[in-house]
């Protein structure tokens, strides 16, 4: 097997096309700092982490858990706090932030651009006649693209998509294979990973004496510019109202969203959250993995709800709550606190009311 990484570097090649090299200040353009004086030609050829980075790449701390790692680095230039400059190693120039890791976030970006779309139809899509597909979006292999859809310039849709009758997908969408929309309107910018599934019935029903009759749902899913949803999660579109997910959210791999559900713009929603139906989420909120909404609640402008957290209740803004129930952090620990006093006083009073065992032979 063939490495092609290459000189500890991360982002291989053969995945990751990089870009540059690039001079220091470029560099720092990029990431709003201020170059160190005397130095703005100096070239650098990529990123790496601290431990790894040799004299041509740029690094950064933003964790101070590594703090020892900045004396024995050899990174050409660091990106950190200003307050931690003077930690560096000689061999090091410092470029100093506000914020390392939104800066670190740019430097990637200047380093590893996404590959542009390669305008084009693949000869085994299957596009209907009254479809609209810009001139410059890219359509691959066995896509599936309904009467009425209308993808806007710079899209990609990838192998094994099916976009079915009037979506409409905006401009710079990178929609990953085997993606399945219906019934959406979908934004600029906005990202589908692959197996992402978008307007698909809601789980409504009603009960009757002989069973179930399906509701009909017959709302829509709004997806707002900029939006990222991970692999294999699934959004329900609406029944009488649009499920909506707003600008900037961020949604990690497997989630669950149900019918008439609203997300709020810049929303943090980590994996195998499920969020029940007609829920109202405001703006950036974060929800940890596996945490649950039970459905038709109002969740205010920036809860943080923890990891495995049942919330069956509407919450304030900016609480932060843990535990199912769902309670405001500090009354969830004090409890744990509590019960693990009780366990250890029953611990003590059993060993001091055990009987002796009786003298081996």
């Amino acid at each position: 097997m063939t490495d092609t990484a290459g000189a500890g570097l991360p982002g291989d090649p053969r995945f990751f096309p990089r870009s540059g090299p690039f001079t220091l200040a470029e560099v720092a353009a990029a990431i709003d700092a201020a170059a160190p004086t005397g130095t703005p030609d100096r070239m650098f050829r990529g990123i790496a982490p601290l431990q790894s980075a040799g004299p041509d790449e740029i690094s950064f701390l933003d964790n101070r858990k590594y703090l020892n790692l900045l004396a024995e680095t050899r990174a050409g230039a660091v990106i950190l706090l200003p307050e931690l400059a003077d930690r560096l190693g000689k061999q090091s120039l410092a470029l100093p932030v506000a914020h390392p890791y939104l800066a670190w976030a740019k430097a990637g970006g200047l380093f590893h651009k996404l590959p542009p779309a390669n305008p084009g139809i693949h000869p085994t899509a299957i596009i209907d006649p009254a479809a609209r597909v810009d001139a410059a979006a890219e359509i691959g292999p066995y896509a599936v693209i309904g009467p009425r859809v209308e993808i806007g310039p710079r899209s990609i849709i990838g192998p094994h998509c099916v976009i079915t009758a009037g979506v409409i997908i905006g401009a710079d969408c990178r929609i990953a294979g085997h993606v399945s929309i219906g019934f959406a309107i979908i934004g600029d910018r906005v990202t589908l990973h692959p197996g992402v599934r978008v307007g698909q019935d809601g789980f409504g029903f009603a009960q009757s004496p002989t069973g179930f009759v399906s509701v009909s749902q017959l709302g829509r899913v709004l997806i707002h510019h900029d939006v990222d949803i991970g692999a294999n999660t699934t959004i329900d579109r609406g029944s009488a109202q649009d499920t909506i997910i707003g600008a900037g959210t961020r949604i990690d791999n497997q989630v669950q969203v149900g019918h008439n559900v609203q997300l709020g713009r810049c929303c943090i929603i980590v994996a195998q959250v499920g969020i029940s139906g007609s829920t109202i989420i405001e703006d950036f909120v974060v929800a940890a993995g596996q945490a649950a909404f039970s459905g038709h609640l109002h969740i205010g402008k920036g809860a943080r709800i923890g990891p495995q957290a049942g919330v069956m209740s509407n919450l304030d803004a900016g609480v932060e709550v843990l535990g199912s129930p769902a309670q405001p952090s500090k009354a969830f620990f004090r409890e744990v606190a509590m019960i693990r006093r009780f366990a250890r006083r029953d611990r003590m009073r059993h060993s001091e009311t055990k009987p002796d065992q009786p003298a081996g032979d």
